[in-house]
């Protein structure tokens, strides 16, 4: 059985390489997403490997192996459908169910987790915008571009967030956008990328910061289905 540590450090890895479309991670990289010290990392590191969690050499880069890849992903699945549980069944707002999920991710029953999936009706999306992975351990990763990649004139639809956090959660909630939501680009200032966007029939000013954490895809993509990099328009 893994502690709660080393399924946070297996979790991020996936986050920094396969649902970040990378390989590998290094070092400072995780022990950023993670808030701890470098040398902390290494020492879990060490660990992780000795389990044949991890594939990582002193000063290199880091990967996870096929059971490493698992045991992150079961994490994911149980964060993401509690959280669906809490907002779907609960009333929690979508600001609130990180930090309630973060805490029962942890729990080990197979069955409960899969009972929860039952009771949910199998869902495919957190409340988020993010891909639920299977109880086969199938993860998908969806085509979508940053709100500030777009320019003047270009419409989509609001698929995900980049940034779960609840202060910036609480500030797309007050703009008033939500997953699916089709956003139009009236303009975007040459200075500072500040972005004015419509949303139904309000208008807003939106800074390049916020920007870069809404995905979008095109407004004929079926979120989650038909949003890749061969359909999207965008």
């Amino acid at each position: 059985m893994l502690s709660f540590t080393e399924e946070n450090y297996l979790k991020s890895l996936l986050k920094i390489t396969f649902e970040g479309e990378a390989t590998e991670a290094g070092t400072n990289e995780l022990a950023s997403a993670l808030s701890v010290k470098p040398a902390t990392v290494n020492d879990m590191l060490k660990k992780l490997k000795e389990k044949n969690l991890v594939v990582y050499e002193k000063y290199g880069k880091i990967s996870l192996t096929d059971s490493g890849l698992k045991a992150a992903t079961d994490v994911i699945r149980k964060h993401r459908l509690w959280e669906t549980f809490l907002f779907e069944k609960l009333g929690f707002s979508w600001d609130e169910v990180h930090e309630v999920a973060e805490q029962l991710e942890h729990i080990q029953s197979s069955k409960l987790v899969n009972k929860l999936d039952e009771f949910l009706d199998y869902p495919k999306f957190d409340p988020h915008g993010d891909y639920i992975p299977s109880a086969n351990g199938e993860i998908k990763i969806f085509f979508t571009k940053t709100l500030a990649s777009l320019q003047s004139g270009n419409s989509c639809k609001m698929a995900a967030v980049k940034d779960n956090s609840s202060s910036f959660l609480q500030y797309v909630a007050n703009v008033g956008l939500k997953i699916g939501d089709k956003i139009k680009v009236i303009s975007k200032h040459d200075y500072d990328a500040l972005m004015l966007i419509q949303i139904g029939t309000k208008k807003v000013s939106v800074s390049q910061k916020f920007a870069e954490n809404i995905l979008v895809v095109c407004n004929n993509c079926i979120i989650g289905k038909s949003c890749s990099k061969n359909k999207c328009e965008l």
